[in-house]
C-alpha cells in the first residue's frame, strides 16, 4: 500500500469518459499500481464486457464476442489519472486446452493477491445459474482476502421481477453465514437495470479515502 501514500481520494468518476488503457497478458505488463481500481470477474458467458459497456455507455469500449471466452487478457479502461476499471480474463473457458486454462488462472491469482490498488470485485453471475464452483472459488478468495465483492446476478431481464429477487435472497442466504463483505444485486445490460445500485458501489470503492 506504500505506493499510495502521496495520493489524495479523487471526485467521483464519470463512468462515460471511460477510454481503453492498456491490455495485459501477465501481470508485470499491468499499469502502475497506483490509485483506484475495480476489477469485473466472471464466467465467460456471464456478460463482464457488456455490463462494462452498459455501465459506461460505450457499446465498443470493451470487446463482446458471440463465442465466450475470447477475453483472455486483463483489460485496463482509465475513468481518471488515479481510478481504473478492469475487465479479467473470463474464467470456465470450454475450448481451450487445460494447460492454457492453467496459465490464465495463474495469471488472474496473482493478479486477484497483489494488485494494491484493486479496492473491490464485482463478480458477475447469470441469474439463471448463480454460485457456480468457479464463483464460488473467487468469493472464498475474497474472504479470505477481505476483499469486499459485489455480486451482480446479469440477465435478470430473463426472468420475471418475482423470480429474480427470490433468486437474489437465495444467494444472500447462502453467503450470509460467511460474513464478510459481500452485497447482491440484480442486474441486465440489455434493458438498463441496477445501474444506480453499481454505481453507487463503484463510487464508494473508487473514492475511498487512502488515509
Amino acid at each position: 500500500m506504500d505506493t499510495n501514500i502521496d495520493l489524495v481520494a479523487p471526485e467521483k468518476p464519470r463512468y462515460e469518459q471511460a477510454e481503453f488503457l492498456a491490455s495485459a497478458a501477465k501481470f508485470h505488463q499491468c499499469p502502475a499500481d497506483l490509485g483506484w481500481e475495480v476489477a469485473f470477474a466472471g464466467r465467460s458467458n456471464a456478460g463482464k464486457s457488456s455490463a462494462i459497456n452498459s455501465l459506461t455507455k460505450n457499446k465498443k469500449l470493451a470487446r463482446t464476442s458471440k463465442t465466450p471466452g475470447r477475453t483472455q487478457l486483463l483489460n485496463f479502461f482509465s475513468l481518471s489519472e488515479q481510478q481504473r476499471l478492469v475487465d479479467l480474463p473470463g474464467y470456465g473457458f470450454a475450448k481451450v486446452p487445460v494447460a492454457m486454462k492453467k496459465a490464465w488462472t495463474e495469471q488472474l491469482e496473482t493478479y486477484l493477491q497483489e494488485r494494491a490498488s484493486l479496492k473491490g470485485l464485482i463478480l458477475l453471475m447469470d441469474i439463471r445459474h448463480p454460485l457456480q464452483p468457479f464463483d464460488e472459488q473467487l468469493i472464498n478468495w475474497a474472504l479470505s482476502a477481505d476483499m469486499p465483492c459485489h455480486i451482480l446476478l446479469t440477465k435478470a431481464d430473463k426472468l420475471k421481477r418475482g423470480p429474480q429477487q427470490s433468486t437474489k435472497l437465495q444467494v444472500e442466504k447462502v453467503l450470509k453465514p460467511r460474513g464478510g463483505k459481500i452485497t447482491v444485486q440484480t442486474f441486465s445490460s440489455l434493458k438498463h437495470q441496477g445501474h444506480e445500485a453499481l454505481i453507487a458501489k463503484l463510487d464508494e470503492w473508487l473514492t475511498q479515502d487512502l488515509a
